[in-house]
């Protein structure tokens, strides 16, 4: 059996929720319910991109796994935020915070890619993790929250809102 008839090579899919997909590929993770906050100094803004590692401060960045190699390097967060839906309407489900080093003279940065992966994933496994945030990060993370859409922020369970206050 030549390669090209054998079986399909197994490939990371991005489904929609509305597919009622059930063959090969099945389970694979469904981003369409995932964004991304940035928070950056006293900054922090909605930047889909960091799901793709493009957010606007990781651009032209080399990446290292050594804290080391960005002595001069500022704290930036990528906080993942899954939003699921009841009968009430949507809301805020499941937020996690990943540190990372960013160098913008130097061009180069730290940041655990499989660590920023699993927060993802956790994100969508409607988990609240903001370990490492400090006041400072969880206002502003707070502020965008509740400025893109206080509704969903009011639907949104008690531990984010605990964990959130200031």
């Amino acid at each position: 059996m030549s390669e090209t008839q054998g079986k399909p090579k197994p490939t990371f899919n991005i489904v929609s929720g509305k597919s009622s997909h059930k063959g090969f590929g099945a389970g694979s993770i469904d981003l369409s319910n995932l964004s991304s906050i940035i928070i950056d100094g006293d900054e922090a803004y909605i930047d889909l991109g960091a799901i793709h590692a493009k957010s606007r401060v990781e651009r032209g960045i080399k990446f290292s796994m050594n804290k080391e190699d960005v002595p001069n390097g500022r704290q930036c967060w990528v906080v993942w935020v899954a939003v699921d839906r009841t009968e009430e309407g949507p809301y805020y489900a499941g937020v996690t915070a990943c540190e990372m080093l960013i160098d913008s003279e130097a061009r180069k940065g730290w940041k655990i890619l499989a660590d920023h992966v699993n927060l993802m994933d956790r994100a969508l496994k409607r988990r609240i993790i903001l370990d490492g945030l400090g006041s400072k990060e969880r206002t502003l993370l707070k502020q965008v929250l509740i400025g893109h859409n206080a509704e969903w922020w009011e639907r949104s369970g008690d531990e984010l809102k605990r964990q959130l206050e200031s």
